[in-house]
């Protein structure tokens, strides 16, 4: 997410290196029957011509992400096409094996990972794959290189408006970056739309009605189940957020007046200390509870302690080495970037990559001493560690169960980031008292809970917009539809006719798909509370630590291990005993602060 975006959306994107020739299906399926064993060899053949080509593309996306120019642009569009064309050619005849009967499971297995895996298909038609391609990187770089320029001649890139969001209690300024910034994404738009016709074509070629069934299908259950599975989570979870939603648009108003903030509806999403308003951290000194008494500023005590980027990457190493996990390799150090080059544009968004699918790993960041990016690193690193422990499975099991326990590992990680953990490492001297825990709960609380909706509406979004029932004109109108409806979040202006606001969002552009967050976040609570399960812990979940426990690490480890290679039910409990994601972990964890908060919204009148 601007923090966790794990995020190899670049490198799914912009893999590859030679052309890929193109199919002869004629040649597939013949006048001769296929059989068992065309299907074995197949995917076999698949796995070792995917594995093959992966090193130097993964090279050139870290070129691309790292050096943001037109050159690289333009080697970016040239890989992508040559990769994504190579993909299709492969899923489309994967299509014809699916069909033969008496496969193995894992044959099965493999044969739908290959058909139904490809984030953007591209239509088989080499000039529409090669228009695709430079889409892409067009819109990767019309991001990257995005800023505003005030009328004094600053111009601010998505870093610097970022901090003004997240520190500025000025209206004016705040509502100023807010525009700002998302005068970068109306000239992606028409791109954007064009992309979604390619990508449905290409869908269309691969047997999905369009790309959001597609995207749907990568669940281990029918693609018409998966959004039910989705409302019964945040149904679970809704009163949690509905109540916090409640106590922060009190404050505001009180910050702001009831006359910018209306307290019987939607917030005004400039004032919520995060550029897209998914993270409300930033705002927990004018929502913090007034008896707070013990709780503390880890960003202070960064700064306090000398921290800089390495030190606080070391600190996250440090956290898995605890659990008995090996330490990164020395490459780590040498080829990650964690600073940004004051020389050059590059993406900033937070990743980890695996270049290799060996030991090559790194993360790139613009690291930042505070709380957010410490918490962050965590997060990437927990990629990393999971990146390796799955590279002994099949090529087409590397990967995470699902892409929300990809997310979620790092994230549960984050959550034994507990003041127990603190002063075990030197930061804290001494632990604050239980009268802090609803002020530790708060914090935790506007940057995991107030995700949630906004977590479920990116991707509720994208699917009207590949199922065609919002063109172009209407994008706008939907997004902010859909904001108010999940969020009780506004525009805090009338939007101009051509706005994309959903373009100014990383990964809509960079069309990676977002239900993985919202998966995450209850996966990791879920994770986290198995864990303290085996680690001995019988205190509040709230309040467990992992931190030197190797029996948990070995248990986490072995699930970390099976990547891909079974369907995500067996790997959830592999971990946790439980075989369905399960949002009484989170609600578990935040029981105290929705005590605390349904006693704050007494006499308000709560909702939008």
């Amino acid at each position: 997410m601007y923090k966790t975006f794990f995020v190899v959306s670049l490198s799914m994107l912009l893999f590859a290196c030679k052309p890929a020739e193109d199919p002869d299906l004629d040649q597939v399926s013949g006048s001769t029957e296929l059989t068992i064993k065309d299907a074995v060899d197949f995917v076999a053949r698949s796995e070792s011509q995917l594995a093959e080509l992966l090193y130097e593309n993964e090279h050139m996306a870290w070129v691309y992400s790292n050096f943001i120019t037109h050159d690289t642009e333009m080697l970016a569009a040239r890989a992508n096409k040559n990769f994504t064309a190579k993909q299709v050619e492969l899923a489309v005849e994967a299509a014809s094996y699916y069909k033969i009967d008496g496969l193995d499971a894992d044959t099965l297995r493999k044969l739908n990972i290959l058909r139904s895996g490809i984030t953007i298909p591209a239509p088989r038609d080499a000039a529409k794959t090669s228009e695709q391609s430079e889409i892409g990187a067009r819109l990767g770089g019309m991001y990257g290189k995005g800023e505003y320029c005030y009328a004094n001649g600053d111009c601010l890139d998505l870093g610097h408006l970022g901090d003004i969001m997240a520190e500025s209690r000025d209206p004016g300024a705040l509502l100023e970056a807010w525009n700002g910034w998302r005068q970068v994404s109306p000239p992606m738009k028409n791109l954007y739309a064009r992309q979604v016709e390619l990508a449905n074509e290409g869908a269309n070629e691969l047997g999905f009605a369009d790309l959001g069934a597609m995207w749907r299908s990568a669940y281990d259950m029918p693609p018409e189940d998966f959004p039910i599975e989705l409302d019964r989570l945040w149904g679970e979870v809704k009163p949690l957020y509905e109540a916090l939603h409640c106590h922060v648009r009190a404050k505001l108003g009180e910050q702001y007046g009831t006359q910018l903030v209306s307290q019987d509806g939607p917030i005004p999403a400039h004032l919520l200390g995060n550029m897209w308003a998914q993270d409300w951290s930033n705002i927990y000194p004018l929502v913090a509870p007034s008896e707070e008494v013990s709780s503390y500023d880890l960003s202070a005590i960064l700064r306090e302690r000398g921290f800089d980027a390495v030190s606080m990457v070391k600190a996250g190493e440090n956290f898995f080495s605890s659990l008995g996990f090996d330490r990164l390799p020395a490459t780590f150090w040498e080829r990650s970037l964690f600073v940004k080059p004051e020389d050059r544009e590059v993406v900033c968004h937070a990743s980890a990559w695996d270049v290799d699918e060996k030991d090559d790993l790194r993360i790139k960041m613009c690291i930042k001493v505070n709380a957010e990016d410490f918490k962050t690193i965590h997060h990437e690193l927990g990629h990393n560690y999971y990146q390796r422990a799955y590279n002994e499975q099949d090529y087409f099991y590397r990967s995470g169960a699902n892409d929300g326990f990809h997310e979620a590992v790092g994230d549960t990680i984050a959550l034994s980031i507990t003041p127990e953990y603190l002063q075990k490492i030197g930061l804290l001297e001494n632990v604050p008292e239980v009268s802090g825990d609803i002020a530790l709960l708060m914090k935790r609380a506007l940057e995991g809970v107030a995700f949630l909706p906004f977590g479920l509406m990116v991707d509720q979004w994208r699917w009207q917009v590949f199922a065609g029932q919002a063109g172009p004109d209407e994008y706008n109108e939907l997004w902010w539809q859909l904001r108010e409806k999940y969020q009780g979040v506004k525009a805090p202006n009338d939007r101009p006719a051509d706005a994309f606001d959903a373009g100014a969002k990383y990964h809509v552009p960079g069309n990676t798909p977002y239900t993985r967050y919202f998966l995450a976040r209850f996966l990791q609570f879920q994770f986290h509370r198995s864990l303290c399960e085996i680690a001995g812990d019988e205190g509040p979940i709230h309040r467990c630590s992992i931190y030197g426990n190797k029996q948990a690490g070995q248990r986490l480890n072995a699930m970390l291990e099976m990547g891909r290679s079974q369907p995500w039910p067996d790997a959830l409990e592999a971990l946790t005993g439980q075989r369905v994601m399960d949002a009484t972990a989170m609600l578990d964890y935040f029981a105290p602060l929705q005590e605390w908060l349904d006693e704050q919204n007494q006499g308000r009148q709560c909702g939008w």
